[in-house]
């Protein structure tokens, strides 16, 4: 395995971790507007992210970005961002916290066979394996709680959401880089939250949050999403969405995790043993070599007898 997989999988893991420890954060924002306090959080996290995206040369790469892919950006941010979030929340209205966090769980097993099928290739069995057991821990992790039909169709809709923030961000990472991406795409998804908001609430989706909303708004802004996005879109530029997604498994534990330091919850066997298999699975699937990986010696170089291919030949990754 070279470095730069290596590294694209510790920054993978922690984006992931981040984005766990967010869900016991976002405990204190039960009582405030939803899709206003994703404007404000996302908002807050475009700003933060302007001027060290300018300085890598983010403005030029989005002037040169073209229609199809401002729609796509678009889509990221209306699908895997306020999508996502709108739809956990709805899910949550009628079905127990554990049954979107188990149906987002599958989020990597659904990854693992979309993407190699729209390469036209067969899923591997390493990565299928691996994505079954990231699945299978996070509902070990969870448990499996009551719903209802709305609160499961609202469930399904949060895995399509986690699948197309994944998927729909795989051809942008190239063209932008993580810096861009991400300032790109929180930018986007702050305007959409804003209109959605002031669509369903009028003035009061954005009134003055109180201390400990204005803490986990932070926290959520410049933790999750500023850390968080860019963390993630490194480690899938390096990885590539089919094995960076084995990551979102680490999503649960690390909710579970960090539940118990605020007293809403527990940690229990049933966690150990779901924490176990997900990182089981992510060693089983991410630690795979791929073809490209394999045709390399340690330090970058072919093996004799192999010919480089030329630039124009390689392959976006994700």
């Amino acid at each position: 395995m070279t470095s730069s997989p290596r590294v694209g999988m510790l920054l993978a893991a922690l984006a992931c971790v981040l984005v766990g420890a967010s869900f016991t954060a976002g405990g204190a924002l039960v009582g405030y507007p939803h899709a206003g306090g994703q404007a404000l959080r996302y908002g807050a996290a475009c700003a933060l992210l302007a001027w060290p995206a300018g300085r890598a040369g983010g403005r030029a790469r989005l002037a040169a970005l073209g229609a199809r892919r401002w729609a796509l950006a678009a889509a990221v941010a209306g699908v895997g961002m306020v999508g996502f979030n709108l739809s956990v929340l709805a899910a949550e209205r009628t079905a127990q916290p554990a049954v979107p966090g188990v149906l987002v769980g599958c989020a990597p097993l659904v990854v693992a066979v979309l993407v190699p099928l729209a390469a036209g290739r067969r899923p591997t069995p390493a990565g299928t394996a691996g994505a079954l057991l990231v699945a299978a821990g996070a509902f070990v992790v969870q448990g499996w709680g009551g719903t209802d039909g709305p609160g499961l169709l609202w469930s399904v809709a949060a895995l399509g959401g986690e699948v197309g923030f994944a998927l729909l961000a795989a051809p942008l990472v190239a063209p932008l880089g993580p810096l861009a991406l991400s300032a790109c795409v929180c930018g986007l998804a702050s305007a959409e939250a804003a209109v959605l908001g002031l669509a369903l609430d009028g003035r009061a989706a954005l009134r003055v949050p109180t201390g400990a909303e204005a803490a986990a708004l932070g926290w959520q802004a410049v933790v999750a999403t500023v850390i968080g996005f860019v963390c993630w879109y490194a480690g899938m530029q390096r990885l590539g969405a089919e094995r960076a997604t084995l990551f979102s498994g680490l999503i649960p534990v690390s909710a579970a995790l960090t539940a118990p330091l605020v007293a809403l919850g527990t940690f229990g066997v049933a966690q150990l043993t779901g924490s176990a298999l997900v990182a089981a699975g992510v060693a089983a699937g991410a630690g795979r070599r791929t073809g490209r990986e394999r045709g390399r010696l340690p330090g970058g170089t072919r093996p004799a007898g192999r010919a480089a291919r030329p630039p124009a030949a390689a392959g976006r990754r994700g």
